[in-house]
């Protein structure tokens, strides 16, 4: 009995000395400091003519995360988010673009004219105010650090539309998804889009759940069409790209009324249950 009491205090003994080292072994995060972002203009140049110079330079200190055993070696990524002054960055249309390792990033004005055109959706030849911020993380997003915020006044350039409007001025929707099936010519006007601009044109109405559908330039023709830029029915149900002859695009697995907006300038169309 002796001995088996010696051998379990024994035990106990190094079950302790073990879970001290352990403790003593752990790696704890101490903390870093927010990157403090910095643009190399106060004045950002857009123009269609200087489209491939570049626009500006971002830069911002290396946010130093520590851990009890000194300065960490992990990579940090970092996140630059482009938003509208106001919207505190909750803008489901705000521009996010990840940077890994460096701590600089140029934009080019063609590209940074596409942020503001084409994600947040801004008018062309007008001045609009936005603001810029960094976030720093580690794996994973842990450990996120935000910046200072940066604000601009820019006004983005027109271009041309990524997907050349029809030359009908008209748009009409046809399909196993619509009312009048894969009939064609369509009815009208209950399948004929509203053409709100150069670019936008707009339908509201009833879907056949899962089924398929097309726009077309000109009822009662099969010549041309705008589908999907993947395969047949592999588009995002609420909204994708699309482009001249292509494939077959998916409705909702909900049948009901939508609104459908089709945007030339932009190269999307997009769902809206109502």
């Amino acid at each position: 009995m002796k001995n088996i009491f010696n051998a379990l205090l024994l035990f106990v003994i190094a079950g302790c000395f073990f879970s001290c080292e352990k403790d003593e072994n752990q790696v704890v995060f101490k903390g870093g400091t927010a990157p403090v972002l910095k643009a190399s203009t106060a004045v950002i140049p857009l123009s269609f003519i200087n489209k491939d110079l570049p626009a500006f330079t971002l830069s911002w200190t290396n946010p130093d995360y520590q851990f009890n055993t000194g300065l960490s070696s992990q990579d940090v990524t970092y996140l630059i988010e482009i938003d509208t002054v106001g919207a505190n960055f909750k803008n489901p249309k705000r521009q996010s673009v990840s940077v890994a390792k460096d701590l600089s990033r140029t934009f080019l004005q063609t590209e940074f004219n596409d942020y503001l055109l084409n994600n947040l959706q801004l008018t062309p030849n007008q001045p609009h105010n936005v603001e810029i911020r960094v976030t720093s993380s580690l794996v994973n997003n842990t450990a996120p650090l935000i910046s200072n915020k940066l604000s601009f006044t820019v006004t983005p350039y027109p271009i041309p539309p990524k997907v050349a409007p029809p030359a009908s001025g008209k748009l009409f929707l046809v399909g196993g998804a619509t009312p009048g099936g894969w009939s064609n010519p369509v009815p009208e006007p209950a399948q004929q889009f509203t053409k709100l601009s150069e670019t936008m044109f707009v339908l509201t109405v009833s879907l056949n759940a899962n089924e398929s559908y097309l726009f077309l330039p000109v009822n009662g023709s099969w010549s041309a069409k705008y589908g999907f830029t993947g395969g047949n029915n592999l588009n995002n149900v609420n909204g994708d790209d699309f482009k001249p002859e292509g494939g077959d695009m998916k409705a909702p697995a909900t049948g009901g009324s939508y609104k459908i907006e089709v945007d030339f300038q932009r190269g999307k169309f997009t769902l809206t249950k109502l």
